[in-house]
């Protein structure tokens, strides 16, 4: 099971068709394929579940997808060597400098030549959609990437209205409040590490194995500077990295949470992956209605 370690959470803004049949459809448009001797990179879509052909998993109202990203590498200085080397000998032999369409038509041929005999990086990125409260959640922890694997979303379903998840209050100013006036949510435990910023961005502290509600910390905090980042746990069910953009990273499920599916067989492979799905999906669910009451909903567009 692809359990979460970080999550950017957006709101769907318009209510779309999530049906078996048309999704199944609609990805296999954009399924992944391995990169051919010729191709530079591939991205699409593949099975979340090995065991099964769905390019999607589903259960609950929940969908569940795997975006599957293949690069080849080619290490520039490889490149200019061979380039170089063809470069001196066509010159000598033609006793003239090349041109620079001329050297771009020779670092083609070099690319095309060195291609076959890349390495290929690989990497996927896990797409969480709640049908029930049209929030998307995708496991990557930049922007970027992000926005990337919507892209290839909003290509294969042809419209994909999106906006990131912001909150009415802001978080900085929310954090702040929490360690200034000791008045920290009860389910929440702020742990022994943060970043402080100051409000015209220009200085940043950031602390490690420390007291966040020590009086060092605090004087900063009555100063000039905000939380832009906190590492919290929820009672005993997680611990994140809360950061002032709403983001989510370092999640990290409790043994006790992560453990709960135990009791399905190992050879029960379909089951197990749909246990921990619901498991692992309720528990941010019921961590983003935490978040959205302590920062008084959504902020409204």
């Amino acid at each position: 099971m692809y359990w979460f370690k970080n999550a950017i959470i957006y709101r769907l803004t318009k209510n779309l068709d999530w049906s078996d049949s048309t999704l199944q459809q609609s990805l296999t448009a954009n399924e992944y394929h391995p990169c051919s001797q010729s191709d530079m990179s591939k991205f699409g879509w593949t099975k979340p579940l090995r065991e099964s052909e769905a390019l999607y998993f589903s259960n609950d109202k929940q969908i569940l997808l795997l975006a599957h990203k293949e690069d080849k590498i080619l290490p520039s200085p490889v490149i200019k060597q061979e380039l170089d080397e063809r470069v001196r000998q066509l010159e000598e032999k033609e006793n003239r400098k090349l041109k620079k369409t001329e050297k771009q038509a020779l670092k083609d041929d070099v690319v095309a030549m060195l291609l076959p005999r890349a390495f290929s990086k690989h990497q996927q990125t896990a797409i969480w959609i709640n049908t029930e409260t049209n929030l998307i959640y995708v496991n990557v922890a930049s922007y970027k990437r992000a926005e990337d694997t919507l892209a290839l979303l909003r290509k294969s379903l042809g419209s994909l209205p999106v906006v990131p998840l912001a909150f009415a209050n802001e978080p900085a100013i929310v954090m702040t409040d929490w360690l200034v006036q000791q008045k920290i949510p009860s389910f929440f435990t702020a742990l022994d590490e943060g970043e402080l910023k100051a409000a015209d961005n220009q200085g940043i502290i950031r602390c490690k194995n420390q007291d966040l509600e020590s009086e060092e910390i605090l004087s900063h905090l009555q100063k000039d500077k905000f939380i832009s980042k906190l590492l919290l746990e929820w009672e005993e069910h997680l611990s994140f990295v809360l950061n002032d953009d709403g983001t989510l990273k370092r999640l990290k499920f409790a043994d006790n949470i992560r453990e709960k599916n135990d009791d399905i067989l190992k050879e029960d492979v379909a089951q197990r992956f749909d246990a921990d799905f619901l498991l692992m999906t309720g528990e941010l669910a019921k961590l983003t209605e935490h978040l959205l009451d302590e920062f008084g909903g959504e902020k409204i567009k």
